[in-house]
């Protein structure tokens, strides 16, 4: 950081920390440890590589950039000096977050550390709960015990279920051929749930020691509750009851689809969504069953993109057909994630293709299909077209607004 300058930290960091990963995972699973799953330093590694982008990239943002070309979150997490040693390898390396993260922003974790939480995410609308905040500090006490007894719940069950369901049994030969169909896809859609609990245990458990610590304290909602899910890693319910690729995601791994969506997805000028999935497979490891399920991912986030745009809003006339899209989307949601992450569970290439085989890949030709009949324009043709009709029309911009503010409160809803 300090020898290649802001300018162009902020890659030769990213380039640098990845491909030490990548050596370090290679080594580790083609040397010491194939198949097998394993608590070694390399998940330590996974966490401070995206804390070290992150870094470099907010770095690049506070010094480098001029504040008009930042976007409004950017803004917030912008670095204005260049941190100290001591605070380089407190964030880096602080107890808390050093097993399993997850992962935070160096400014929410200095404005913690100095006893400021939230002073560089306060709003004049928020004055009055950052009037309280000063006066009361809230005690984490509650939502600690509330994390504490739900991730050994989810331990349990894990315990309980995971060898009920294995996943090895998708592509038994004897199962395949005897099976039907339909009776197919319900087991897969139970063995793949029964793997989950176990991610709910670690991340809604690294959340809580970070609560203990006093870290993670989000403001006050609208009842006046304190909010201690600033740096939480997923919402289990929402992921359970996901109509959409898209919500399933944006509620698994929070902090992980943060780091790319601020280090790749806003940053990448072509092709973002194919980007940041290929970037997330070599950030998970040198496992082949990741970059099947990645590669998968794209064409899923595509043909569920297209779906969303040109399919939904013809379910949005009345109550009842909106409920029938959210059960069909529900069970196409579950049934698509879980497809598409048997590679991820099996980690090689043998089994994850037999597999896809016994699905005659299915999903992936009527994803492709889905896509291509139904196309989407990228992200950035589509800002600019906005952008261009609010220059155009200055009534446009006041709907603009009015619809981002409705849809920021739908979303906090």
């Amino acid at each position: 950081m300090i020898l290649t300058g802001v300018e162009h930290m902020h890659k030769y960091c990213l380039v640098v920390a990845l491909s030490y990963l990548s050596l370090c995972q290679i080594t580790r699973v083609y040397v010491f440890d194939y198949g097998m799953y394993s608590a070694d330093f390399t998940g330590p590694m996974m966490v401070i590589t995206q804390k070290i982008t992150s870094l470099a990239f907010e770095i690049h943002d506070g010094m480098a950039r001029k504040e008009e070309h930042l976007t409004a979150g950017q803004k917030i997490l912008a670095i204005r000096r260049m941190p100290s040693l001591l605070e380089y390898f407190s964030y880096n390396c602080n107890f808390m977050g050093i097993l399993a993260g997850p992962t935070c922003s160096y400014n929410d974790y200095i404005a913690f550390i100095e006893g400021e939480p939230r002073r560089h995410r306060e709003l004049e609308a928020d004055k009055q709960s950052k009037s309280r905040l000063r006066q009361d500090e809230p005690s984490p006490n509650v939502e600690v015990v509330r994390k504490v007894a739900t991730s050994f719940f989810c331990l349990l069950v894990f315990l309980s279920v995971c060898k009920v369901f294995p996943v090895e049994r998708n592509i038994d030969a004897d199962f395949i051929a005897n099976t039907p169909f339909y009776a197919q896809v319900v087991y897969l859609y139970l063995s793949m749930l029964t793997t989950r609990p176990k991610y709910y245990f670690v991340w809604t458990l690294a959340d809580a020691i970070n609560n203990a610590a006093g870290f993670g304290f989000n403001g006050y909602d609208s009842n006046g509750a304190p909010r201690w899910d600033l740096i939480s890693n997923l919402r289990i319910l929402n992921i359970e009851f996901a109509t959409s690729f898209k919500v399933f995601l944006d509620n698994w791994n929070i902090q992980t689809v943060q780091w790319l969506k601020r280090v790749c997805y806003e940053r990448c000028p072509y092709h973002p969504t194919a980007a940041t999935f290929i970037l997330s497979a070599m950030w998970h490891g040198a496992y082949p069953g990741y970059y099947l399920t990645f590669l998968t991912g794209i064409v899923v986030t595509l043909a569920a993109r297209a779906v969303r745009h040109k399919v939904r809003p013809h379910f949005l006339h009345s109550a009842a057909h909106k409920l029938l899209y959210d059960v069909i989307t529900w069970a196409a949601t579950q049934i698509a994630i879980c497809y598409t992450v048997v590679p991820f569970v099996l980690l090689s290439v043998g089994p994850s293709l037999k597999f896809y085989r016994s699905w005659y890949f299915s999903l992936h030709i009527m994803c492709i299909v889905l896509a291509v009949v139904m196309p989407v324009k990228p992200r950035h043709l589509r800002l600019k077209e906005q952008q261009k009709s609010c220059s155009q029309d200055p009534d446009l911009k006041l709907l603009e607004a009015a619809d981002t503010t409705y849809s920021h409160k739908e979303k906090t809803s």
